[in-house]
């Protein structure tokens, strides 16, 4: 990276609580609930985990606090408003200021790499002139500086999740939620990737890494967040939650 500073797009705000669930149930259709009474507080510039085996709610979590859900039961706040009560035309600007990396990326294989980082910008309408000036920069940042005209289709799996990270951010999202953002890629990619999540926690940015992957995280010194049979826990840096699906 050939910087530790940033300099594109606007500074966090100093909420009390980024994210607020209380007593949050979710359930699809008529099924029984596989989100239940889900409390939790996530403060401005936290870094948590979200960890739990297969199936147990992860990536629907994650939806939630995306705004692509809505409970079942419960309320939901983001940056102090009520997202239950929250009207449809509302919800664009609430979601621009939550960045997403998913699982399968998204990219759109007809677009540059620059142009896949920028469209967020061009979303919210920022000048021509500005992303030319921050999309440069922020792939110089995460090492695609020489990929700005590639398309996705000729970037491996890595770089692909790379320019992810890089739309994901590229408007200083004040939430960051990464859906198993390491899970097809080898260790020292998973690493590098981690560095560059810590980096922008470090910028301010408050960060939701979900991932079953228990080495990486025994490596990084961050709480989790544990779902298991429905319910959720918290877990201090280092401790292990009794039913993890660890990696050997």
């Amino acid at each position: 990276m050939k910087s530790d500073r940033l300099s594109f797009g606007r500074q966090p705000h100093a909420d009390a609580a980024i994210v607020r669930f209380d007593n949050v149930g979710l359930r699809y259709g008529q099924g029984g609930e596989i989100l239940h009474d889900i409390s939790l507080s996530l403060a401005p510039g936290s870094f948590h985990f979200l960890t739990g085996d297969s199936g147990a709610g992860k990536s629907s979590l994650l939806s939630l606090m995306y705004l692509a859900l809505r409970p079942t039961r419960g309320r939901i706040e983001m940056f102090g408003i009520d997202a239950t009560r929250m009207s449809h035309a509302m919800l664009p600007r609430i979601r621009r200021r939550i960045g997403v990396v998913f699982q399968d990326f998204r990219l759109l294989d007809h677009l540059s790499t620059l142009d896949n980082v920028a469209l967020p910008l061009r979303v919210a309408g920022v000048r021509e002139s500005e992303i030319a000036r921050h999309v440069p920069e922020l792939l110089h940042w995460v090492g695609l500086g020489d990929a700005i005209k590639v398309r996705p289709s000729a970037l491996s799996g890595g770089e692909q999740q790379r320019v992810a990270i890089a739309r994901a951010v590229i408007n200083r999202p004040d939430l960051l939620l990464a859906d198993e953002p390491t899970g097809n890629v080898d260790d020292r990619i998973a690493q590098r990737l981690m560095h560059l999540f810590i980096e922008l926690n470090r910028l301010g940015t408050t960060v939701v890494v979900a991932t079953h992957n228990e080495p990486l995280i025994r490596r990084f010194p961050f709480p989790r967040l544990h779902l298991h049979g429905g319910g959720l826990s918290r877990y201090e840096a280092g401790e292990i939650p009794e039913r993890t699906e660890a990696e050997p």
